[in-house]
């Protein structure tokens, strides 16, 4: 009898007809895996194996747009969820009315999985938890149309006591990579581990997400520097490491990002599916695109009604030459030129998702301009030795530590939002810096029409020192900014084409964004999840609320009560 292992995940949900959607699961052997609608809408389809594991992605067809309907799932046909005598509502499929209004999207990154229930929480209150708690208590509460994770879904280096013992109970934690995860099986622990809490797996069950990856979902740092990847590619566990990391993003993240169409279309995903165990198809296709990034693209958009999504891969796919550093490969920079071009005057909203914020506090920018400058030998070969170690280190290795890449995005972004048929906002929504902020350009003569904004939201699930957050404010200073420009001047690495400046936050703490766009109009809200209870604190009897820290419009003119630095 086939049971439920993981899931299920309500992952798209067709904007363009209303009509169709898709169900990640997870069982615990060979079945068929459907799900039922209660207005007669249903789907079905077959497990596939990867390394022991069975998974479907059900393609659920006739829903009506416009409507909220209640699904289960089952396996070979006994139901298996809703799960016995559970608290939740009725996990449910909202589609859009055709054409549709708006679109109300949360977003944030950067998430380790909860303590336990009972157990007290050391980073504070999930807020993935505690948005759960609010929807299922409140069945009328807005919600968000759908949830955009951006990055570090799991932390496969940097485990949970729970998952250190139970690697310690497989095998020797002396042997290198240690308490880091070591293949796919350990990678799937994670995901049951993070998954499995009762409160995001009804989340999930019921908002749909689009996901994309950071450098944790495969080890802090991943593809920093061409040096960098060398010495990992010396050691004994790093190919296992890195084929396990990307095969399990295609089945647990990857696939269902896709339409139905893309997926009738991919060639492995068939081939997986046909296939008695798909376990060597999707080793091979992942060990190449480690060899040969530029053979895969992860990065994917999606349309809702008249707002575009672009998610873009800011890891696997970067040129580290140092001589000819790139944050994105020539085939993928010119997909994401195309992609915000294409249809202009179609969409009112350019939503740009990058795990790694496009603007900096000013002090960190000019620091990775600088340090880049420094490892591509602008000041010699001891600077470049000491601006790799400082790169590692400090983790100099976003956008603004690709400079070309760096202006290279900002004239997509300015030629994206310009014109009579530039849309309303363009929008770059990012994660990974452990705070929140608004950041807004400033261009030298004529500014792009659309209003343009860095919106950085993390983390959902974790924390940083407090020295950390005063170095974070520190760059946003005026001070900050002119020692930043020293920091250029010295490296010649020259100035950015664009000024910035920060209109909101820095806020700190676990927290989601949420855009609520509708016609050419943008709402921007941050919610942070409060501790309530047992002296503030999360445990036995403590709990957790979600707090308001900032809510505006942002297709209003800009409020110079928010300019700092």
């Amino acid at each position: 009898m086939a049971g439920l292992r993981l899931g299920p995940l309500l992952r798209f949900v067709d904007w363009e007809t209303g009509g169709s959607a898709t169900v990640w699961v997870e069982a615990d052997r060979p079945c068929t895996a459907e799900v039922r609608c209660a207005d007669g809408a249903q789907g079905t389809a077959r497990t596939f194996q990867i390394a022991g594991h069975h998974y479907a992605l059900v393609p659920v067809t006739g829903l009506t747009p416009g409507t909220t309907t209640a699904y289960e799932v089952l396996l070979d046909g006994r139901r298996v969820w809703p799960l016995e005598g559970s608290g939740f509502p009725p996990s449910t499929i909202r589609t859009p009315d055709v054409p549709c209004d708006g679109v109300t999207v949360s977003f944030g990154s950067c998430r380790w999985s909860a303590a336990p229930a009972g157990e007290h929480d050391p980073v504070g209150p999930d807020a993935l938890d505690t948005l759960a708690v609010k929807l299922a208590a409140e069945p009328a509460a807005e919600r968000p149309d759908v949830l955009l994770l951006l990055g570090d879904q799991v932390y496969a280096d940097a485990t949970s006591k729970a998952t250190r013992a139970w690697l310690a109970a497989r095998r020797d934690l002396r042997e290198p990579p240690g308490a880091e995860v070591a293949d796919y099986e350990e990678y799937t622990h994670l995901y049951d581990e993070s998954w499995s809490d009762p409160e995001v797996r009804w989340l999930l069950s019921t908002v749909p997400s689009c996901m994309i990856f950071d450098d944790h979902d495969v080890i802090d740092d991943w593809n920093t520097s061409e040096s960098w990847l060398a010495e990992m590619r010396r050691t004994p566990w790093w190919q296992e490491r890195i084929v396990s990391g990307l095969m399990s993003y295609w089945v647990y993240q990857h696939l269902g990002n896709l339409s139905p169409a893309e997926l009738e279309s991919d060639e492995l995903y068939a081939a997986v599916r046909a296939a008695p165990d798909g376990t060597d198809l999707l080793r091979s296709f992942t060990a190449q695109a480690d060899a040969d990034p530029a053979c895969v693209r992860w990065s994917y958009r999606r349309d809702f009604g008249r707002t575009r999504l672009l998610m873009v891969d800011t890891r696997a796919g970067r040129v580290l030459d140092e001589q000819r550093r790139s944050m994105l490969d020539p085939d993928e920079a010119h997909w994401l030129r195309e992609q915000a071009l294409a249809g202009r005057g179609s969409y009112d909203h350019l939503l740009i998702g990058t795990s790694l914020p496009w603007l900096l506090p000013p002090l960190i920018h000019d620091a990775e301009s600088w340090n880049a400058a420094l490892c591509r030998g602008e000041r010699g070969a001891r600077w470049a030795r000491f601006g790799e170690d400082l790169r590692r280190r400090a983790d100099l290795e976003h956008w603004a530590a690709f400079p070309d890449s760096f202006e290279k995005l900002t004239r997509l972004i300015a030629e994206a939002g310009s014109g009579p048929d530039a849309p309303a906002t363009v929008c770059v929504l990012s994660g990974d810096v452990h705070h929140a902020y608004v950041a807004e350009p400033e261009w030298p003569g004529e500014a792009p029409g659309a209003r343009v904004l860095q919106l950085t939201c993390s983390p959902v699930h974790n924390s940083i020192p407090r020295s950390v957050q005063l170095g974070f404010r520190f760059g946003w200073s005026r001070t900050g900014r002119r020692l930043g420009h020293a920091l250029a001047r010295h490296g010649r690495a020259g100035r950015p084409t664009v000024y910035w400046g920060r209109t909101g936050g820095p806020w700190f703490g676990n927290q989601l964004m949420t855009l609520t766009l509708r016609g050419r109009s943008a709402d921007l809200r941050l919610d942070q999840a409060r501790a309530v209870g047992a002296g503030q604190g999360m445990g036995p009897d403590g709990g957790a609320r979600l707090v308001t820290a900032e809510e505006r419009e942002l297709t209003a003119h800009r409020d110079p009560s928010h300019s700092g630095g």
